[in-house]
């Protein structure tokens, strides 16, 4: 009897990745095509899918969950109308197709690791639905990011020397036993009779993953580490042979079968030089006993039960190492929800601190939140977006982005929140997302130009500029200006100077870009930026070179804070008033932090996070006011956070 295909329904909005099954025949094909497709019926939720959604590949085969994949399509009918056929000339089997692209080389997650994160999405013991929510793709992202192959290293033209610790910061610090300026560099980012198509697909018209995929073979290339079994054969037949009991070389010599087991070790070691003496041995010994046989053979089983004991033994303390390191990431998430939880009146409490449903009852306060977007908290990158109530200390989870996103920049358009650009510790994106705070909803966007993480941007009269920033091989000058009305990037004036990790804000009608690395220094210098005459022009240089500082502008004066400058993580706060045209000295923070996330609210402002000179990710929340100083504020709620964007969503 057919089966009947299921499907969760998800809409557009609802739809966190997808999960597209294989086996092991047509990888070369999807591989190199980039191209991934399924049955007619599965268009239903494959028409939802848009540039930058997660995908993931189960082989059928082993069982296994292959990722991380991304679409760079909207999921369409057929894009290769003669796709997965064997010589081109029949109308393909899977016209619902998406281009891909490899967001991040993975080990496979066994379906041991992967069921407990899509357990609802199991209709049957061993049949699952494809849909994915956005907190299980979330989860998936983060369990195959844990086990993701070392990436490569990617170095600008002589880069500052903030150096990748065990990959977990793109940029982070080590000083120089000569202590001369250190320079930063970042790195980035149905085999069988069960069909998961039901009656859609037989074992032989599966689209599938074969041998050929470079993820499938790297996550198993650690068996090679393993011994030669002819060495463990060869060392287990010397033992067994000196102790064989068939031997009475301790009170007649030793008998024929002892003899004959030391000549074939004899042999084995003869051979390993390169000698074969084979042929003289049968010379020497033309007869030996059927019993010297029967023993050969008998220590052989013996030997294939003790590596099958072995094999399973081993495969068991793998599971368990496993499941006890996830049980220490569980511990640790926990934890931090709990301490949310405590911080969190009843009365705010949301739906999705109940029951794991990530968008909230009510939309936070504009007026009185800071939003928080991804970053990294020490364990894994985020996709996360948080509203922060510093005055109640109070952390509410919004929908999370389409992608794992870090280091990127924000900016405020039209009553919508735009994050462009970053990365996910590897890679770097040229996507663009907004976020609307009314119905808690994100859109893709025009994509910039080009791939850049550590730019900066700000928002004038309507349309948003992304500045500098790099892509791991230079630093860039360029600008780039989203203008709605046409929908889409314009390449603009660029600065005076190259600038990656720089910080920009508008003021007044004018954009500031202060301080950053140039690809040989870090920066002192500052740059204007004026429409209305369309030119960037020098303003006064700080007093301080710095870089993955924060810019922030208050009462008509901006304030540059914290950052890297070159050996130190600094505390240092410098404040600039167009006015007068100078730099003057503020009051330096009370902990010295880079890589922080920074914004105003009323009259006051709050620098979240960050890194300090020694990695360690911060947790700590401090406060500025004029003619108050800064404090520390004792945040519950924030939690460890880098790499993170902020920006207040005010409704005027």
């Amino acid at each position: 009897m057919a089966s009947i295909v299921k499907y969760r329904n998800l809409s557009k909005n609802q739809l966190g990745g997808v999960i597209f099954g294989c086996t092991n025949n047509t990888t070369s094909e999807c591989i190199t095509k980039k191209l991934f497709g399924l049955p007619a019926q599965h268009f239903s939720y494959v028409k939802n899918i848009e540039p930058g959604l997660p995908l993931f590949l189960f082989n059928y085969s082993d069982r296994k969950l292959y990722g991380i994949y991304e679409a760079v399509s909207s999921g369409k009918m057929y894009i290769d109308s003669y796709g997965w056929t064997s010589d081109g000339s029949d109308r393909t089997r899977y016209p619902a197709q998406v281009q891909i692209r490899v967001r991040r080389e993975c080990q496979a997650l066994s379906e041991t690791l992967f069921k407990p994160i899509i357990f609802d999405n199991y209709y049957s013991q061993n049949h699952f639905l494809f849909e994915l929510d956005h907190v299980q793709a979330s989860k998936l992202i983060s369990k195959l990011t844990s086990l993701a192959f070392a990436p490569s290293v990617y170095t600008p033209q002589n880069p500052p020397k903030l150096l990748s610790a065990k990959q977990m910061f793109p940029l982070s610090i080590q000083r120089k036993e000569s202590q001369a300026p250190e320079r930063p560099y970042f790195t980035d980012d149905f085999a069988n009779s069960d069909d998961p198509f039901g009656a859609l697909c037989n074992p032989d018209d599966s689209l599938c993953l074969n041998g050929d995929n470079p993820l499938m073979e790297a996550s198993l290339a650690n068996k090679n580490a393993e011994p030669e079994e002819n060495d463990l054969i060869y060392m287990n037949l010397k033992e067994l042979a000196r102790h064989s009991p068939h031997s009475a070389a301790a009170v007649t010599g030793k008998s024929e079968e002892v003899t004959y087991m030391e000549d074939v070790v004899l042999e084995h070691e003869t051979c390993e030089n390169g000698m074969s003496t084979l042929g003289n041995r049968n010379n020497e010994r033309p007869y030996h006993s059927l019993d010297s046989y029967t023993t050969i053979s008998h220590l052989h089983r013996e030997m294939e039960e003790l590596k099958a004991f072995k094999q399973e033994q081993t495969c068991k303390i793998g599971t368990l190492e496993k499941k006890l390191a996830e049980a220490e990431l569980e511990i640790q998430r926990l934890g931090k929800v709990c301490m949310r939880f405590e911080s969190v009146p009843e009365t705010s409490m949301t739906v999705g601190a109940a029951t794991g449903n990530e968008t909230p009852v009510e939309s936070p306060d504009l007026n009185e939140s800071i939003f928080l977007v991804g970053g990294y908290d020490g364990v894994s990158w985020s996709s996360a977006l948080h509203s922060f109530s510093p005055v109640n200390d109070v952390l509410k989870t919004l929908k999370p982005m389409f992608s794992v996103r870090s280091y990127a920049s924000v900016a405020k358009l039209n009553k919508e929140l735009y994050v462009f650009g970053g990365g996910d510790g590897t890679l770097l994106y040229d996507t663009v997302e907004s976020y609307n705070p009314v119905n808690n909803q994100w859109t893709s966007r025009p994509s910039l130009n080009r791939k850049k993480g550590h730019l900066a941007s700000a928002a004038i009269h309507g349309n948003i500029f992304a500045i500098g920033g790099g892509n791991g091989v230079e630093c860039f000058s360029d600008v780039e200006m989203f203008d709605s009305d046409v929908g889409r990037w314009i390449s603009t004036r660029s600065m005076l100077q190259k600038r990656f990790a720089l910080a920009a804000v508008e003021l007044n009608g004018a954009l500031y870009a202060v301080g950053g690395y140039d690809g040989i220094d870090y920066l002192m210098s500052a740059e204007r930026f004026d429409p209305r005459e369309h030119s960037w022009t020098r303003i006064r240089s700080m007093n301080t070179r710095r870089g993955c500082h924060s810019l922030v502008a208050m009462n008509e004066k901006l304030y540059v804070v914290g950052g890297f400058d070159g050996i130190d993580m600094v505390p240092s706060v410098e404040i600039y008033d167009p006015r007068v045209g100078t730099w003057m000295i503020g009051e330096p923070m009370k902990q010295s932090r880079g890589y922080s996330a920074a914004a105003v609210l009323k009259e006051s402002i709050y620098v979240i996070g960050g890194v300090r000179a020694n990695e360690v990710v911060l947790d700590t929340v401090e406060r500025y006011k004029e003619g108050e100083g800064w404090e520390t504020i004792q945040s519950r709620s924030v939690g460890q956070r880098t790499f993170a964007s902020a920006i207040v969503f005010h409704t005027d």
